[in-house]
């Protein structure tokens, strides 16, 4: 899959150890770059995402690269029994564990340091899977997706959320603009980071996008994989079934 696309271009760390430490540094700014970036539409996409689950009626849910929570925090109206967040990075789960107590749900979300390419879930044991913007830092994406399909219960289904690019006049015009130059103006100047709002659009762009990352899920495991293009295609949401 060629070269992967790391955060800090100058490390001779790996790519997780680098998406760690971008995180990290990030954390503290993250909720309001994130929401900044999409102008809030990522909102809608969480819970469009979540009304996809309702029909596999989960009692365990994972959120899968959680950050901060969000994508948890949203999974709370499947009414499930649990809700588990695994990052890679202890300063964003730090940061959700204080929004999902502030929200009184601590009982339900329980933020869990992991990594997605060898979880400490047992084969089967999960009903629904969220990942909201994180699958396209996997280091081994086919790993990190195997990983997911282990876990989930036969006929149960994960929802990836992934940034894209759009193809057609003017959307793909205006998110280049927005990618290449705003991303990184606003990136540095709330968060301070220069390399992660680079590293955004070049980890979008060389991303497998639309069939072609339905195709790695299936060779992962996945029976079903589908996707739909969101808001003129600038996010697209995949629905993957074991």
């Amino acid at each position: 899959m060629g070269t992967p696309v790391t955060p800090y271009q100058r490390s001779d760390s790996s790519k997780k150890q680098q998406v760690t430490e971008m995180f990290d540094n990030i954390a503290p700014k993250y909720d309001l770059l994130n929401h900044a970036l999409s102008f809030g539409v990522d909102i809608l996409w969480r819970r469009r995402a979540v009304n996809m689950l309702q029909a596999y009626q989960p009692k365990i849910v994972v959120d899968l690269a959680t950050g901060t929570g969000d994508f948890a925090v949203e999974a709370r109206k499947l009414k499930p029994e649990q809700i588990i967040g695994i990052d890679i990075s202890p300063n964003m789960l730090e940061v959700g564990r204080q929004k999902i107590a502030e929200k009184g749900l601590s009982d339900l979300i329980d933020m869990r340091i992991g990594d997605s390419e060898a979880l400490d879930l047992a084969t089967d044991s999960i009903d629904a899977m969220t990942v909201g913007f994180g699958v396209r830092n996997f280091e081994n994406l086919p790993k990190g997706l195997s990983e997911m399909c282990r876990v989930l219960k036969p006929g149960k289904a994960a929802i990836v959320l992934e940034p894209s690019f759009p193809t057609q006049f003017p959307m793909k015009q205006l998110f280049q603009f927005h990618f290449k130059v705003l991303t990184p103006l606003i990136g540095r100047f709330i968060s301070g980071d220069v390399a992660a709002y680079n590293y955004l659009p070049e980890s979008v762009r060389a991303f497998p996008n639309g069939e072609e990352f339905c195709r790695i899920c299936r060779e992962a495991g996945f029976s079903k994989a589908e996707y739909q293009p969101l808001s003129f295609g600038i996010c697209s949401l995949y629905l993957l079934e074991k």
